[in-house]
């Protein structure tokens, strides 16, 4: 809801934040990003690209774009991402599959869905998510969205606990450091493969 607080405040910034909370495409966008640049970066990147594109940032708008043309918005300073012209095919190809499969609705990913498992394999079928991308959709939907079907903590393990260690568990700006702290953490003791914070 425009001007209510965001359920996930990401990205530090009130108007690239807003935009994750009501444009479902800019959410799948943004998880899409997130790897190999902090995950504030990745979920930024949506809005970078919005105000580039204007009316066409949207799953149809995307999909109908020359490839050069979303490669060349996504590589303008400041660039959506570390690899913007690899991630400007992913945006295109995720773009597509939601016209194609979703009828151009990123929320249908979600809408209906019979149970949690049905929503993973949904989200693994889009192009750019696997597993544990899909997983942490799955809990970020449930815990930030309230879009909660049955099983969803099984299918979204481990990612459905209380261990603030993925976007999934930022609800506020004191949890996005937890969920820093935890990534540094990790990569310091070599645990875990995890991307910059």
């Amino acid at each position: 809801m425009p001007g209510s607080p965001s359920r996930f405040p990401i990205t530090g910034d009130p108007a690239a934040d807003g935009l994750l909370n009501d444009d479902p495409f800019a959410l799948v966008v943004g998880m899409l990003l997130d790897q190999q640049v902090p995950i504030e970066v990745a979920f930024a990147a949506p809005a970078k690209l919005a105000d580039r594109l204007g009316e066409r940032f949207s799953p149809a708008g995307v999909a109908a774009m020359a490839e050069d043309e979303l490669v060349a918005a996504c590589c303008a300073r400041p660039a959506v991402h570390r690899y913007p012209a690899a991630m400007a095919g992913r945006i295109g190809a995720l773009a597509r599959a939601l016209v194609e499969d979703h009828g151009g609705r990123a929320d249908a990913v979600w809408a209906d869905v019979g149970d949690g498992e049905e929503l993973r394999r949904r989200l693994l079928a889009l192009p750019g998510f696997g597993d544990e991308k899909a997983r942490i959709f799955v809990a970020l939907l449930a815990k930030r969205f309230a879009v909660r079907p049955s099983g969803w903590e099984a299918a979204s393990a481990p990612f459905s606990d209380d261990q603030p260690r993925s976007a999934a568990d930022v609800g506020s700006r004191a949890d996005f450091e937890r969920v820093k702290a935890w990534k540094r953490a990790m990569r310091s003791r070599g645990l875990a493969k995890v991307d910059p914070v």
